[in-house]
Formats: C-alpha cells, sequence, structure tokens
C-alpha cells in the first residue's frame, strides 16, 4: 500500500499544480495500478456509448455517458447515474478518450460531494501523433493496459 500512497500523493500535487478542482490526475498506469491494489475504487468511463462499441471497453469499468452520440448532447441524468452506481465515499477515477471529458466528470463529481476524484490524464486512447491517429502516444492503451474489443 505505500506504492499506492506514493501515486495518490503525486496525482495530488499533479492536481495543485494544473489547478484542478478535483483531489488527483493519474498517468493510465497508476491508474491501473490503484484499480489492482484498491478493489474497492471505481474506474468511471464516461465514454459515450459509440466510443465504448467500437473502439473497446475497459474491464470492471462503471459506463456513465458525459454526452450522447450522436450529436455529444451532454447526458442531463449524469450526476443521478453516478449516484446510483458509485458512492460518494468511493475512491473514485475517471475516464475518457483523451482526459477532457473525464476532467470535467470529475469536477462535476467533487463539487457535488465525492471526496476522493482523480482524473486519468490521457484518457484510453491518448494524444494524437504526428498523422492525427491515436493510442500510438500515449493513454490506457498505448500502455497495453487491459482493455477489450466490443
Amino acid at each position: 500500500m505505500e506504492n499506492i500512497a506514493a501515486i495518490l500523493q503525486a496525482a495530488q500535487q499533479r492536481a495543485k499544480q494544473q489547478n484542478n478542482y478535483y483531489k488527483g490526475t493519474l498517468a493510465p498506469t497508476e491508474a491501473n495500478a490503484i484499480l489492482q491494489a484498491t478493489p474497492q475504487a471505481k474506474l468511471v468511463d464516461v465514454r459515450c456509448r459509440a466510443e465504448l462499441d467500437w473502439v473497446g471497453r475497459i474491464p470492471n469499468a462503471v459506463e456513465i455517458e458525459w454526452a450522447t452520440y450522436p450529436g455529444m448532447k451532454p447526458n442531463s441524468e449524469f450526476l443521478a447515474q453516478l449516484e446510483q452506481q458509485v458512492s460518494k465515499e468511493t475512491l473514485t477515477l475517471f475516464i475518457c478518450r483523451s482526459g477532457a471529458r473525464s476532467n470535467a466528470a470529475a469536477t462535476l463529481a467533487t463539487q457535488a460531494g465525492y471526496a476522493d476524484c482523480y482524473n486519468v490524464m490521457e484518457g484510453f486512447e491518448g494524444d494524437q501523433n504526428n498523422e492525427k491517429h491515436r493510442n500510438e502516444v500515449n493513454g490506457w492503451r498505448a500502455a497495453k493496459l487491459p482493455w477489450v474489443q466490443s
């Protein structure tokens, strides 16, 4: 658990340096280490159903759309769905494609009373490379962390 404490402390420092409202910012490998060592922690994947179906899923993640496809209309039920599936006391990690929607979700959850929210920077697919392709530079998939094709 000492390693997990060090990861969380580094993530909290990152969040402070980036002026994030939530508790911490994690690299994908750090998020996976926490999930492996802390069974009560929850990973909330906020990508839309189309992304989950066409790009891939993370096993055991709680799936709650931040926005719906097509049109990427905001999910007005996001907080209600989160509250149905994740306790406010739970260590909660948020992930999306590249870290932007999960940043917003972690902020909103923190504002709603979730005390232990972390954003997974780089997201599932990571940043684009020079040819504008994802999944190669960084992110969950590029780090070869657990995922399945739908």
